[in-house]
């Protein structure tokens, strides 16, 4: 009953593999029309050399009958050709064919043989040739749906075999012998093709699906690389692909293409605050508010950690961008629901309309300018750029320029502010302060001009400038005196530059008398190398200060693990000493501070007797403001140390007299 069921399964059932079944019914429906005219042709070919000897039952009706069966069968196929073909219709067709196949080999076959009493020997010959070579045109046909081919095959070598293996003529045994050989060489072939065949179909699939995966691969990360993980959005390379292709757009059209940048405000705070997953959370709810707002031709993306940038397609005019400024701003001040409280936050944005000629980053970097300005100028709201921020770049772009292609030396000068010592009644130093004269641009802020220095790396050499200036003034000056020269980040950060400051000091005379003044944000990017920068110069006489004592990022791991000589108060609390409780302490404080630990304490911005008296009161010696002095030219500097020696040779002569009266 097993070898029945195999032999069933072998026979009867189409392929599993769904490619497979595909491919051979493809194959199948280009050869179904060959093997059926192959079959009628053959058979009207026989039927005609019999019709004057056989019945006309076997040669016209039969024959017409089984032509009729082959012609519906290629009308079938003939019409399924071009239909979309499914798993389902391919495996039925295909065990339709395996069933029927060998019905009509049973039917062709027992016709012919019935054709065998009513020939003579040459038609009889004729018989066994039409049943040979047809049987083999027939299993070629089917080659590609194996199952078919065999099927057809035993159903007519069996009765064949059987039929001239019995007859008389040793000529007919022989035919069925070598038939028999045919038919097994043939199947061999067809069972060596076949699985040729199969290997070829899984190959071809195999290829498929991995070109499929690899397409699908692409696409995926062609996906993520223009899409932001964390909200959805289009990221900042979609975003510049896309304002590119709208410029184009409008370029042809004449119409303008808008653009809009969306910057959280303080968001550094959430993340220290609350963690990451809750300042990942303000992001997703921060793009959904953002999303919401735009219409569906407007294009949204995120372009960096707290920032979103809007392309607003054919803007009316300023104030339509405005109005999208506001509504976004307005949308972000809304509360933030977390885990651990309810935060709010403002979005500074700023937004640009394009020019003819325009590229993609000359209006995107119009519309960053306008968000740092109202993050610089208007936190919390909505800028257009203008007229007025296009010549303020130009005047920074015109200041960079001349910047790197100054002179320094002849450039750059300095002033000096006295630092007077009210114990000892006399000036101890001076604060070198650069100023800038250029040829084309005239005096220059430093407040405009240093920070600009920093972000383009001049002001490594503006220090050197200076301080070798310095050096020069301190040997006009009396021995008592120390200068005091700013360190920027970028001097404190840089080998190099402190190679060549320690190289300016050791060459210039001894003792040194350099004070280098630094800030906390100056060190507080790496604390390791600002202490070993300091280390060198200390190494060379020079003493250390902490400026700006009391803002930015104050803190006493400084003051415990550098190695400072003084420091510096802050000027806002000198300005409120007066007045503010608070500030009053604060100052205490600190100089108690400096006391404890063996420093010197100066306070800046010192302007009014009041407060100079409550500095006095609180314990304080060193004052520098301009209540002592005005930062003054080099050549001022004798007269101002004449003068203060006259005076105080007055104010001593003075107590002399009242003490004799």
């Amino acid at each position: 009953m097993s070898v029945f069921r195999r032999a069933s399964h072998i026979f009867s059932e189409p392929p599993s593999s769904q490619e497979l079944t595909l491919a051979q019914w493809r194959a199948l429906s280009r050869q179904v029309p060959l093997l059926y005219l192959m079959l009628v042709s053959n058979t009207v070919i026989l039927a005609a050399t019999h019709i004057s000897s056989a019945p006309w039952e076997l040669t016209i009706f039969i024959p017409a009958a089984l032509a009729i069966v082959c012609a519906l069968r290629v009308a079938m196929w003939w019409r399924n050709r071009n239909a979309e073909m499914n798993i389902e219709k391919a495996r039925r067709d295909l065990r339709t064919m395996i069933w029927l196949g060998p019905g009509i080999a049973v039917g062709f076959t027992a016709w012919a043989l019935s054709l065998y009493p009513f020939g003579d020997p040459f038609q009889q010959s004729q018989i066994a040739f039409y049943m040979g070579v047809t049987t083999i045109g027939v299993m070629f046909c089917l080659m590609h749906v194996r199952r078919a081919a065999l099927s057809v095959g035993l159903c007519v070598l069996l009765p064949f075999t059987a039929f001239f293996g019995m007859a008389d003529q040793s000529t007919f045994l022989a035919i069925a012998l070598n038939m028999t050989l045919v038919i097994a060489a043939l199947t061999v072939i067809l069972l060596i093709n076949n699985r040729d065949f199969a290997a070829l179909v899984a190959s071809r699939s195999e290829m498929a699906r991995r070109q499929s995966e690899t397409q699908r691969l692409l696409e995926e990360n062609h996906r993520l690389a223009n899409m932001d993980t964390l909200t959805g959005l289009p990221n900042r390379r979609s975003f510049e692909r896309h304002l590119n292709l709208a410029l184009a757009h409008a370029d042809k059209s004449g119409e303008m293409v808008g653009v809009a940048r969306i910057d959280l405000d303080g968001f550094k705070s959430v993340n220290e605050i609350f963690g990451q997953i809750c300042g990942d959370r303000v992001i997703i709810e921060a793009a959904h508010r953002l999303k919401a707002l735009k219409r569906p031709d407007m294009f949204l993306a995120r372009t960096d950690g707290s920032g979103f940038i809007l392309i607003i397609p054919s803007p009316a005019d300023d104030e339509t961008l405005a109005r999208y400024g506001d509504a976004m701003c307005q949308s972000i001040k809304q509360f933030f629901e977390l885990p651990g409280g309810n935060v709010r936050l403002t979005a500074s944005a700023g937004l640009a309309s394009s020019r003819p000629g325009d590229t993609a980053d000359s209006l995107f970097d119009r519309a960053d300018y306008a968000t740092s300005f109202a993050k610089r100028e208007v936190r919390g709201t909505a800028v257009v750029f203008s007229k007025d921020h296009s010549q303020e770049i130009d005047k920074v772009r015109r200041m960079e320029h001349l910047l790197h292609t100054a002179d320094f030396d002849s450039e750059i000068y300095i002033l000096l502010q006295p630092q007077y010592d009210m114990t000892l009644r006399a000036t101890t130093g001076f604060e070198v302060l650069a100023r800038w004269r250029s040829p084309l641009l005239g005096e220059v802020s430093p407040a405009e001009f240093i920070p600009m220095a920093e972000r383009t790396g001049c002001i490594n050499k503006i220090t050197q400038t200076v301080l070798r200036k310095a050096l020069l003034v301190c040997r006009t000056l009396p021995s008592s005196i120390r200068v005091s020269v700013n360190l920027s980040a970028n001097d404190i950060g840089s080998t190099t530059t402190i190679e060549a400051i320690a190289a300016q000091i050791g060459a210039a005379p001894k003792p040194c008398r350099i004070d280098f003044e630094i800030t906390e944000t100056a060190v507080v990017r790496d604390l390791n190398q600002a202490n070993d920068a300091l280390l060198v110069l200390l190494a060379l006489g020079a003493r250390i200060s902490l400026d700006d004592f009391g803002t930015g990022h104050s803190s006493l791991t400084h003051v415990q693990r550098l190695p400072l000589h003084r420091i510096k108060i802050d000027r806002s609390f000198v300005a409120e000493v007066t007045c503010d409780v608070t500030s009053r302490a604060i100052v205490k404080t600190v100089l108690d501070l400096c006391r404890n630990l063996g420093m010197s304490c100066v306070f800046e911005g010192v302007e009014t007797e009041e407060q100079l008296e409550a500095l006095v009161d609180l314990g304080g010696s060193v004052m520098q403001g301009y209540l002592f002095g005005r930062p003054m030219a080099v050549d001022k500097v004798d007269d101002y140390l004449r003068r203060e020696y006259a005076r105080d040779r007055r104010i001593e002569d003075n107590c002399l007299l009242e003490a004799v009266g």
